[in-house]
């Protein structure tokens, strides 16, 4: 019962440190009315919470570090509105805390055609401190859902020569916005039936996929022989057992489309991957792995929920135990989705809420599929081998296999923090290690009551003061590479001719007529690292790229970088791997997340003689 409650703690764990980085923002942005008609008004909202002991300052004649802006083609935007001030210094110098919002007015215009759309908007802001001191100016974006629907010509209230009109800021009066704009993103385009078809198939066959990953593979043995114990005693029990299976792993999937959803609702940016630019994420995933890891190494038997030998499950009736079996096998699947469902798992997200809690539901059906095979057809378990000294061989190469997994998400850790940090989680994984053998050694049937009660109790104890004592982070501050405007910096581990992506580099190349490739990657994705040993670092594409005289940017995303996750939101996508082709005159080429040469050699083919 102990471990019971303990695999659901562990599962809600997961998922509150899954969205930890993506709520704890302090902007919030809403667009309202979000559904509208040609010549009608609307607003743009962003709340920034100031931290106690901080005030956001601002010069209401150039306001330069704190101003709202967006960019819609459909949209004629009017200057941004500035509350009272919660303190006046002076004629150049205004204070807001503990919390500001700004509202950006816009008008839709007349020729604005109906259908689903989005906006991409920027916060800028820089909190100081009461004594004077400035932190960093720093950007907060998001992409806004808004729909426009057709209706009789109104005329337009506001007009865009009006609207770029500037001003000086008083107090509930329109601002002029001095930096320029951020780029709209491309209307949300309906999508077509057989383009969500072919999604929805992707994400059944990533689901079954899943099963044999190194994530998931490990528990397979546990749950066949579980079921082939069922079909022993009560072949009836298989169906009911594999349909309760199916409903912990749908449930699973639900709840997580449903944080997307509600984050997406909210405002927050979201995407596939971002879980990865959080230590405390990679912590724990690590540490499930790990213990389940010892467990199949016969350290101690593991009793989560699902995972035990199914012989005091099918005695009782055991649905619960297969419910929760399907609630862990979806927990140690989410590490492994990516690599898998990398091409869909992007579309998903831009997908309307519905559409989206379909996607995210077939990926549970496929994932439960093979079971619910076994389900509807008892038969299929002649095929499988009968339980023997393979499976306890299979079960402690698994447990290897788990441990190579810790030891990658150590290195992901590794590139997310420092060393110091992660010689206090190889610590921690010390303790866990030997907190889960005190339980597997003295937590027996032949041992008493007290006993069991006892060392079942301190190694929770160790763990949650290892963990209190070793794992909270702190964030170190970012060092920025310095360089002047426009000057070229070689990218980290790449082949010669990459160099750091800055926008004003990009916009430099594109006024000369010259052809940028734009790669935005992370360590800890494998899409990333695929596409750039087989594609882009080759030596055939980088002769391509030298021929077609491609200057070649490079950003990392192995961090969470607001910068560079707005340039990503502008072309309408959420996360990582990122390739983008700019030629002069022409819209950007966005590729798939996986590329290939010849779709790289043929956009390349459209870059004219003069651009090369």
């Amino acid at each position: 019962m102990l471990m019971h409650k303990t695999c659901k703690l562990l599962l809600l764990l997961c998922l509150v440190v899954f969205i930890q980085p993506i709520i704890a923002q302090s902007v919030k942005f809403s667009l309202s009315p979000e559904v509208l008609k040609p010549g009608e008004k609307g607003a743009i909202k962003a709340t920034l919470v100031i931290p106690e002991g901080k005030k956001q300052t601002v010069n209401p004649k150039d306001p330069e570090y704190f101003y709202l802006a967006a960019d819609h083609p459909d949209l004629v935007l009017g200057k941004v509105i500035y509350p009272k001030p919660t303190q006046v210094v002076s004629e150049q110098e205004w204070n807001y805390h503990p919390k500001v919002t700004l509202t950006l007015p816009f008008t839709v215009k007349q020729t604005a055609k109906a259908g689903k759309k989005q906006i991409a908007v920027v916060l800028s802001y820089n909190l100081c401190y009461e004594t004077g001191m400035c932190d960093p100016p720093e950007e907060a974006t998001a992409t806004l859902a808004f729909q426009i629907t057709e209706n009789e010509l109104i005329p337009t209230t506001v007009s865009e020569a009006e609207a770029d009109k500037p001003n000086k800021i008083a107090p509930n009066e329109t601002v002029p916005i001095q930096k320029s704009p951020l780029p709209a993103a491309k209307p949300n385009a309906s999508h077509s039936f057989g383009e969500i078809l072919k999604y929805i198939l992707f994400a059944f066959l990533g689901g079954i996929i899943l099963n044999i990953t190194p994530c998931v593979l490990p528990i397979l043995p546990i749950r066949i022989m579980s079921i082939m114990n069922q079909a022993q005693k009560d072949r009836t029990k298989v169906l009911n057992h594999t349909l309760v299976y199916a409903l912990g792993v749908l449930i699973s999937f639900a709840v997580m489309a449903g944080i997307f959803i509600a984050l997406q609702k909210a405002g927050e940016s979201v995407g596939w991957g971002l879980q990865n630019q959080n230590p405390g994420f990679v912590v724990t995933l690590m540490a499930i792995v790990f213990v389940f890891a010892l467990s199949l190494l016969g350290v101690f038997e593991i009793t989560v929920p699902g995972m035990n030998t199914a012989n005091k499950a099918t005695s009782k009736g055991g649905y619960g135990g297969s419910f929760f079996g399907g609630n862990f096998a979806f927990l140690m699947a989410i590490s492994c989705t990516g690599p898998f469902l990398g091409a869909a798992l992007p579309f998903a997200l831009a997908l309307p809420p519905a559409l989206m809690l379909i996607f995210f539901l077939t990926i549970g059906l496929g994932f439960a599929f093979p079971f619910l095979l076994i389900g509807f057809f008892p038969k299929a378990l002649k095929i499988i081998p009968k339980p023997g000294n393979w499976m306890i061989i299979f079960k402690e190469v698994m447990g290897f296999v788990l441990l190579f997994i810790v030891y990658t998400q150590l290195k992901t850790l590794l590139l997310l923090t420092d060393g110091e940090y992660l010689l206090k989680v190889l610590w921690f994984l010390v303790i866990l290690g030997f907190s889960t053998w005190l339980y597997g050694r003295f937590v027996k049937v032949e041992n008493s009551k007290l006993t069991q009660w006892l060392f079942t109790i301190i190694p929770l104890v160790l763990i949650i003061f290892a963990a209190v004592n070793y794992l909270p982070f702190t964030k170190t501050e970012k060092i920025e590479i310095q360089s002047k405007s426009g000057e070229l910096i070689p990218a980290p581990n790449t082949p010669e001719g990459w160099y750091v992506f800055k926008e004003d580099i990009l916009n430099k190349a594109q006024k000369e007529g010259r052809a940028v490739f734009l790669d935005i990657g992370a360590a800890w994705c494998k899409n990333c690292m695929t596409n750039e040993k087989t594609v882009l670092f080759t030596d055939t594409m980088m002769q391509e790229f030298k021929q077609k005289n491609v200057l070649l940017l490079r950003g990392d995303f192995t961090k969470k970088d607001e910068t560079l996750l707005a340039w990503i939101k502008k072309h309408e996508r959420t996360s990582v791997p990122f390739n983008v082709l700019y030629i002069p005159g022409e819209e950007p080429h966005i590729f798939r997340e996986l590329l290939t040469k010849d779709e790289v050699i043929n956009a390349l083919k459209k870059i004219p003689a003069k651009a090369e």
